[in-house]
């Protein structure tokens, strides 16, 4: 008799996937989680395992609290981090954490990646913002929990699918979405920003921020109440 998880794992596992397809990770770095929200449950890459040998049978299936509901293997290290976010950030269907070159670069130098274009402007309204550094007291805790932590509280007057990205200080990024694909989605769009903002500070350090009104029309064309970019 089959998994009645089998379907959250084949979209976790897949989402997973895209990590090395889209060159968001070496070896075994980054997970993708894919929540069943009806269920209070989400699934999510093992820890430590390639890409190459990852099995649909491999995802470990964990409910709301962080604890194992299904599956053999150890879940990814970050999953305490996944469970706090789900659990406080709502709207979310997938979540993705990766090492991403660029991205992580940001993250390293403890910066925002400003908003210098409307290519950024097409998917958020702001620089991406990077958390504060964690705490002393706080890394000798719950490390995976404080992480999520970190984020809630850099996210706490930003509405977070409207801004579904987020640099965690010395560390990397984390994306989410609406699903799992749209989460590696928006992964792979910070990387490509990540990019973009760094060799416009190498070309120009003194480049401005995009105006406002070229901000709001790019970003409100595809996200407003009267958005009109794409098919309906």
């Amino acid at each position: 008799m089959g998994s009645k998880y089998q379907g959250l794992k084949e979209r976790a596992w897949a989402a997973n996937m895209e990590i090395p397809r889209r060159g968001l990770a070496i070896y075994t770095f980054g997970n993708v989680s894919a929540l069943d929200a009806g269920a209070g449950v989400f699934a999510i890459k093992p820890s430590g395992v390639a890409y190459e040998k990852l099995a649909v049978d491999d995802m470990v299936v964990i409910d709301l609290e962080g604890k194992i509901v299904e599956g053999s293997l150890r879940p990814s290290s970050d999953t305490r981090t996944h469970a706090v976010l789900y659990r406080n950030l709502k709207g979310l269907g997938g979540i993705v954490h990766t090492h991403s070159t660029y991205a992580t670069g940001w993250a390293q130098a403890r910066m925002p990646i400003p908003l210098y274009g409307t290519t950024h402007a097409d998917h958020l309204a702001e620089d991406v913002p990077c958390t504060a550094v964690m705490s002393d007291e706080a890394v000798e805790r719950d490390y995976e929990t404080e992480t999520g932590h970190q984020i809630l509280e850099c996210f706490r007057n930003r509405d977070p699918l409207h801004t579904p990205m987020v640099l965690v200080a010395g560390h990397a990024p984390f994306a989410w979405g609406e699903t799992a694909e749209k989460a590696v989605y928006n992964a792979a769009v910070l990387e490509e920003l990540a990019k973009m903002a760094f060799i416009t500070r190498g070309l120009s350090p003194q480049a401005p921020r995009l105006p406002d009104s070229l901000i709001r029309k790019h970003f409100e064309r595809k996200h407003g109440k009267n958005a009109y970019y794409g098919q309906k």
